[in-house]
């Protein structure tokens, strides 16, 4: 087992993906926030909605909504400005914004899209929001998850790791993020209670290696081995218990429609927690 970690983890370019409604308001402070802490280029990114049919039978309609859609990133980039991030401002027309918002990251090769969480269901999908989970789905780079009412971690940063390259993708990005905002970083593995000797010694050899891989990068990290059915429950008490107002998480790369995150810890996770969630991409 090597001691290193996956090479991820840059925020150097970050997208925030935003409506222009109430769903959205948290996540831009935190990607305004987010730019400043890693001196990152943000583009301010909003999408009109429409379609060459809507277009050619309400022009005037469109034009209005694109003169406020742009008005509206405007004042969010020069916001910005005055707080030294160098901002851009991004305006697209489409019938699906979680495509636009990808495809601008993708152009722009953008390290992050910082994105609100819509709404809340027992269902996860609902939970997180049809066009949030598309994005998350979609998108080959890391993904913010902002709930309303929420921020940047200012307490500290909790990230969830199996020893998957997935895990040490996600592992590596919060011990950078924690790098870049001072904070205290703590690391989870879960297992079941039942679990036999020889899982619950591969678990602990992972926490010993992530610890030693934060320790290299002169992080402080407090790494847990936890016990739980649910090992998406175990994360959010646990973030709770600790203190932490980020949770770290990682993902695969584009999951396409078919399936996106449906049934996994990840979007149970992003779904249930009352903070903010970073969804750290690793490519198949």
């Amino acid at each position: 087992m090597t001691e290193q970690l996956s090479p991820v983890g840059r925020f150097q370019t970050i997208v925030l993906a935003t409506d222009g409604s109430e769903y959205s308001a948290a996540a831009e402070v935190a990607a305004l926030e987010m730019a400043r802490r890693c001196n990152a280029r943000l583009l301010v990114t909003r999408v009109v909605l429409t379609n060459p049919e809507y277009e050619a039978l309400v022009p005037d309609r469109v034009q209005q909504a694109e003169k406020e859609a742009q008005k509206h990133i405007d004042h969010l980039a020069e916001k910005a400005k005055a707080e030294g991030v160098h901002a851009e401002t991004v305006l697209r027309q489409g019938t699906d914004p979680y495509h636009e918002f990808v495809r601008v990251a993708n152009e722009k090769h953008a390290d992050v899209i910082v994105i609100g969480r819509r709404t809340r269901s027992d269902l996860a999908r609902l939970m997180v929001g049809d066009s949030t989970a598309k994005v998350i789905g979609l998108a080959t780079c890391s993904v913010l998850v902002v709930p309303r009412g929420t921020s940047m971690p200012e307490k500290g940063l909790l990230v969830a790791t199996d020893g998957s390259r997935l895990g040490d993708a996600a592992a590596y990005s919060a011990v950078r993020l924690v790098g870049k905002c001072s904070l205290p970083l703590t690391m989870i593995t879960v297992v079941a209670p039942d679990s036999g000797p020889e899982t619950k010694s591969d678990a602990q050899a992972v926490v010993d290696r992530v610890k030693k891989a934060a320790t290299k990068e002169q992080v402080e990290i407090d790494a847990l081995l936890e016990e739980g059915r649910r090992p998406d429950e175990v994360i959010i008490e646990t973030a709770k218990r600790k203190g932490a107002d980020m949770i770290v998480v990682g993902s695969h790369g584009r999951t396409g429609l078919g399936r996106l995150l449906m049934g996994s810890v990840s979007e149970r996770v992003i779904g249930r927690a009352t903070c903010p969630v970073l969804v750290v991409k690793a490519s198949m």
